[in-house]
Order: C-alpha cells, then structure tokens, then sequence
C-alpha cells in the first residue's frame, strides 16, 4: 500500500497547500477539515471479491480504486464545487471519474461529490499513476454520513424501514440547512459589497 499512501500524501499536500493560502489571502476559507484514510487488506480483499475481480494484485489494482481516500468537508455546498475545480485543476492530477450525490442523492438519503483521481506517485521503478478517492462534502452531509453508517453498522446493514424513512427525512433537512446557510451568506457577501461601495 506504500504507493496509496504516497498518493494520499500528494492530494492532501495540495488541499493543505490551497487551505493555508485561503487563510492567508481571502476572507473565507472554504475548507471545514480533511480526512484521509488506505483501506486495510481485509477491506481491500473484501472489495475486490464484491466487485467479482481476479485475486491477483494487478486486477485488484485496476478495480478496486478507493484503496487510498481522502474526504474534504467544506463550509457550503459552493465551497465543495469550488474545492473540487481548485484540486482537480492541477496539472498533475487526472478525474477519472465523479458521481455527483448532491445534485443526485442516493436513494437512502446520502449526500456528497465522489471523484475518482489518478495522482502521479515518482518511485525508483518510475512515475506510477496511482488511484484516489475523494469525498467532498458539507458539514451537514458529512455528520448525516456518519451517523446512518454508525446506524448501519448497529444493525448490520439491515436498518428497520422506518427508520430508513427517518433517515431520508433527516438527509433532506440537512439538505434545507445548506440552502439556508448558503443564502445566508450571499445575504451577507452582498451586504458587504454594499457596504463597501
């Protein structure tokens, strides 16, 4: 897993790198905290056998692509578009794919922007192109996330119908909450416009 977490080094360094740079030159920044995670070889093998893929470490390699993970929570639903042109605009940095669970939630409720990266990682064999998944989430996605996989995993995977239905009622209030917040602050962004002319 060495060269994941290579990878995992390289993309955090750039959200570091864009996080000091709002704290130094703007007056927002859009990045709440990060998060940043390998997959154990349990998790990895189970994966694999889920995605019905060859045992063998190069099938493994090419299919299984969220062995290094990292989760960017961000203020507003705007900041996770923004992070994510800002990040995946580098040069160095290849999408793969993206799976936009805010404009299109999944049916349980769950609320975030999924890309899949490559990330060149510099080794003595060569420059290996090595697989990232990033999360962009708000602060109210990301605690409904983690509270129905804390739920999930009380009750196996098999949560009771009504309270699935909780679930998704509680997905769609955050989801009225990062409107609000989000109207709030183009209220206040637009008052010190005002303020300032």
């Amino acid at each position: 897993t060495l060269p994941y977490r290579f990878a995992l080094e390289e993309v955090t360094t750039k959200l570091n790198i864009l996080r000091d740079e709002f704290n130094e030159f703007h007056d927002h920044n859009p990045i709440e905290h990060v998060l940043s995670r390998l997959k154990s070889p349990a998790s990895i093998i189970a994966k694999a056998r889920r995605l019905g893929c060859a045992m063998e470490f190069d099938e493994i390699e090419r299919h299984v692509q969220d062995i290094a993970g990292v989760r960017v929570v961000c203020s507003f639903v705007s900041d996770v578009f923004t992070m994510f042109e800002l990040l995946t605009s580098h040069p160095d940095i290849a999408v793969v794919d993206v799976d936009d669970y805010i404009a299109q939630p999944k049916p349980n409720g769950y609320r975030s922007l999924h890309a899949t990266l490559t990330v060149p990682v510099l080794q003595s064999s060569g420059i290996r192109d090595v697989f990232v998944e990033l999360q962009f989430r708000t602060v109210a996605m990301d605690s409904w996330a983690s509270i129905e996989h804390k739920l999930l995993y009380k009750y196996e995977g098999h949560v009771p119908d009504t309270l699935a239905d909780e679930l998704r009622l509680a997905s769609e209030e955050a989801r009225t909450l990062d409107e609000r917040m989000e109207h709030l602050r183009q209220e206040v962004e637009r008052a010190a416009r005002n303020g300032s002319s």
